[in-house]
């Protein structure tokens, strides 16, 4: 059976990767001249306290070579495929080194490496599709074929509390624009073609503005594919989530409407309070 891998930044629970079966390849954070695994030895709360108290956003980097190679090669040497995701190219080199860990093993053959071209769940819901393809017997190049048609279908966006982290990480370039006092909109940044944009802007309460952004995508999410939604957050009140959760219900599209809390890389960049609904589109 094929083996599906993801780096940490699809931010899928530990319940849903052991349920699919799916191994997690951490990237790493940076905090000051101290790293940290991403998922497995810092949370997102300690980033958000040393981020305010330091008034900077922590570096993240691609996990490194050796400790890729060393999560590869036991598939490699039991002879199974391997279909790998990384978050989007542009936002880091983790897909590179999946494929020069390939290399290193002499296995660019059995070694599938999808750019994901999105990040958060928005990796979650391909690789949980992957997943379910490989227990069904599919190959790799099955998989990945589904994948690439899958990939422009992603619907990947979410609003934040407060723009300050992606203002000082500059991973969004639309937030530089938004300086000074208008830090205290809340923008709906949407993932497309690999990067992040900032769309439609909120004011008012976030937790109201969460419900305006969810209900606006109202058409989107009845035109989704039914099997699962997810509503990823880094951090909200469980009030809020429970009522994006009930709206979501009440639409009566999706099999599987599912809570995820967003790792330590994506809530580096975008900071507490943040929340999105992600889903395939038909």
């Amino acid at each position: 059976m094929v083996k599906i891998i993801s780096d940490s930044t699809c931010d899928l629970s530990a319940e849903l990767v052991a349920q699919y079966d799916i191994d997690i390849l951490p990237l790493h954070i940076l905090l000051g001249d101290e790293e940290f695994e991403d998922g497995k030895t810092i949370t997102p709360d300690e980033i958000y306290s040393w981020s305010d108290e330091h008034k900077t956003t922590p570096k993240t980097s691609a996990p490194s070579l050796a400790e890729t190679i060393e999560l590869f090669r036991p598939y490699v040497e039991e002879g199974r495929e391997i279909v790998c995701f990384s978050i989007s190219n542009s936002m880091s080199t983790s897909g590179n080194v999946m494929r020069l860990a390939a290399g290193e093993l002499e296995a660019e053959n059995r070694i599938t490496v999808i750019d994901s071209a999105n990040l958060s769940t928005g990796i979650g819901l391909l690789v949980i599709e992957a997943a379910i393809m490989a227990k069904n017997g599919h190959s790799a190049s099955e998989i990945a074929s589904v994948m690439e048609t899958l990939k422009p279908n992603v619907r990947a966006s979410f609003v934040v509390d407060t723009l300050t982290y992606l203002y000082r990480g500059g991973r969004c370039n639309a937030v530089a624009a938004m300086a000074g006092g208008v830090l205290k909109l809340h923008p709906k940044i949407v993932v497309e073609n690999g990067a992040m944009d900032a769309t439609k802007k909120y004011r008012g309460k976030i937790n109201s503005v969460i419900m305006s952004y969810v209900k606006d995508m109202e058409t989107d999410l009845k035109a989704a594919r039914p099997d699962r939604v997810f509503i990823t957050h880094s951090g909200c009140d469980a009030a809020t989530v429970e009522s994006v959760r009930s709206y979501l219900e009440s639409l009566g599209v999706f099999h599987e409407i599912l809570e995820t809390r967003a790792g330590g890389v994506v809530s580096s960049h975008c900071g507490p309070g943040t929340l999105g609904v992600l889903f395939i589109a038909k």
